[in-house]
């Protein structure tokens, strides 16, 4: 059972009646990384937030177990490319923002957003604020609060766009073992990225979208253990085939 699908939607601002994703559907599975690609301004942000029911869409319907989502869920979370930290709370407390809906006492919210902040590589950093922090630094904050909530899905808004490739191929890394550690929560990835090699590197399935109206113009599987080398010629291959598609 796909743990999201996505089925025939489309969204136009009603402001200026533009209409910027036309009849786009397709389905996360449990264990999958799925990687959206398209132009700049085809709407692929716009989708990802439907999926975390922040936007509603225009036509058609986004269903997370089979149940439509018509509003955020906290087994539903988003980290975000600019980090979207509150920089007059300490990084305990920004964590702790992805337990407000849980039933832990304080002292447990407390334990829990200091182990994920030890988990992350930033054990001692528990009473820092985030202006002390590098960007690799905060974007693993952003990381340690969407996953607090124990999420079965984490959609991420190309979360490693503003790092350095060293710091980036890390948090990359952190990001598919989550999905593949059975003892953690996180079943599904969906990731905006203009990154193709990246894109190519991690994800199990390649949603290529069209220029707005978008609408997906491929959807390129990827049937291959990770790591994945990306020196040979079957990854070359396989980023070929999403630039041919991206082309079109």
């Amino acid at each position: 059972m796909a743990l999201i699908n996505v089925d025939h939607i489309s969204y136009t601002f009603e402001e200026s009646d533009l209409n910027i994703i036309e009849d786009v559907s397709f389905t996360a599975g449990k264990g999958e990384f799925v990687s959206i690609v398209g132009p700049s301004g085809c709407g692929k942000s716009t989708l990802l937030r439907m999926v975390a029911g922040l936007v509603k869409p225009t036509t058609g319907s986004i269903y997370y177990m089979n149940r439509e989502i018509t509003e955020p869920n906290s087994k539903i979370s988003f980290v975000f490319q600019d980090f979207a930290l509150m920089p007059w709370l300490t990084n305990l407390e920004n964590v702790k923002i992805g337990l407000s809906f849980s039933d832990m006492d304080e002292d447990e919210k407390n334990r829990k957003a200091a182990e994920l902040l030890d988990r992350f590589g930033l054990d001692g950093f528990d009473d820092y604020y985030p202006n002390a922090l590098s960007g690799g630094m905060k974007q693993r904050v952003g990381i340690a609060r969407a996953v607090a909530s124990d999420p079965q899905v984490l959609l991420m808004d190309e979360p490693f766009s503003a790092l350095d490739e060293l710091t980036a191929n890390t948090l990359r890394a952190d990001i598919v073992y989550m999905l593949e550690n059975k003892n953690l929560s996180v079943n599904s990835v969906i990731m905006v990225s203009h990154n193709v090699n990246e894109a190519v590197e991690l994800s199990d399935k390649i949603v290529v979208l069209s220029k707005k109206p978008s609408h997906i113009k491929e959807v390129v599987e990827i049937n291959r253990k990770r790591p994945r080398d990306m020196r040979s010629k079957e990854f070359q291959r396989i980023i070929d085939k999403v630039y041919a598609a991206l082309a079109r």
